[in-house]
């Protein structure tokens, strides 16, 4: 059925007169008196009928009134972008892709807020994808979260936070008995931490500016098996400053910052455009993005 005649029934039985519920909506008496006689036929029953100067509904009109009433606000909520959305009511799965640093440092925070909210929703965590696909645009991924690069180009992005790098080493490495300067940075050796097993990347061309090389004698693909390798060694991995520190101190590590001009990481979160107006997915990445920006202030606290 036309939902036109239902809007014009609902002020028809609201006002009991042709030329009020003409006004109501906005349109002409001549319409609204074709409009009753074409619900008249499809009904079957006359609805109003007059009674001296004015008209009256007939019982088949009284029992429609409420019904018609729930039927068109209910056409609104579906319409109305984000109406009526209650988190708390929210039932679903959401997919993150991320590094495998940041899911360590904020998985917890993240799940603490949603589940302070939406105790029913779930959360699949994935590491960055080694072949860099469309994830998104095929739906496998709801959220993408890191440095963000190679994105088809209607994705929706937005800026997070800008991070600086800084080095870690076991808080008993002959690094800290001294001033660390690039030179002391280059003289150590490195682990070297990726996916696809490259070995050079900002820092070697900082070095190179200055006529210094380091070694990379190690690489991993995830910054906690680095951790764990500096830990037990002399070596000397990167990681994020003040990001999981009490995992570094219960380690035994150290952070220091690194004595080279080098740019800090732009983090950021990307999603496909047809989930930017569902009210669940914007829910969503809010708290995503609070996660990333207040990783020590869960939703519960």
């Amino acid at each position: 059925m036309d939902l036109n005649l239902l809007r014009v029934l609902h002020a028809l039985l609201q006002e009991y007169s042709v030329t009020r519920a003409a006004e109501r909506l906005g349109t002409s008496p001549a319409a609204v008196s074709r409009t009753l006689a074409k619900l008249r036929r499809t009904v079957g029953d006359p609805l109003l009928v007059r009674a001296g100067q004015g008209m009256v509904p007939t019982p088949r009109a009284l029992e429609l009134r409420d019904e018609v009433g729930a039927l068109l606000r209910g056409c609104d909520n579906v319409l109305r972008p984000g109406a009526g959305f209650e988190a708390v009511h929210l039932q679903r799965t959401f997919t993150l892709q991320a590094a495998e640093l940041l899911l360590v440092g904020l998985a917890g925070a993240l799940t603490d807020r949603l589940q302070a909210e939406a105790p029913r929703v779930d959360v699949v965590f994935l590491p960055e994808s080694v072949e860099g696909g469309p994830a998104l645009r095929q739906g496998t991924v709801d959220v993408e979260l890191g440095v963000l690069g190679h994105l088809d180009p209607e994705i929706r992005t937005r800026a997070l936070a800008r991070i600086p790098l800084v080095g870690i080493a076991r808080s008993g490495h002959p690094l800290f008995d001294r001033p660390i300067d690039a030179r002391a940075f280059a003289a150590v050796d490195h682990i070297g931490i990726s996916r696809l097993g490259k070995r050079l990347g900002p820092i070697d061309s900082a070095l190179a500016e200055r006529g210094l090389r380091r070694r990379i004698a190690v690489v991993v693909p995830t910054h906690t098996s680095a951790m764990l390798l500096a830990r037990e060694s002399d070596l000397v991995a990167l990681t994020l400053p003040d990001w999981l520190p009490d995992a570094t101190s219960a380690l035994g590590l150290r952070t220091f910052p690194i004595p080279l001009d080098v740019a800090p990481l732009d983090l950021g979160m990307a999603w496909h455009p047809r989930n930017s107006g569902d009210p669940g997915h914007r829910w969503f990445r809010d708290h995503v993005a609070a996660s990333v920006l207040e990783p020590a202030r869960p939703a519960h606290r």
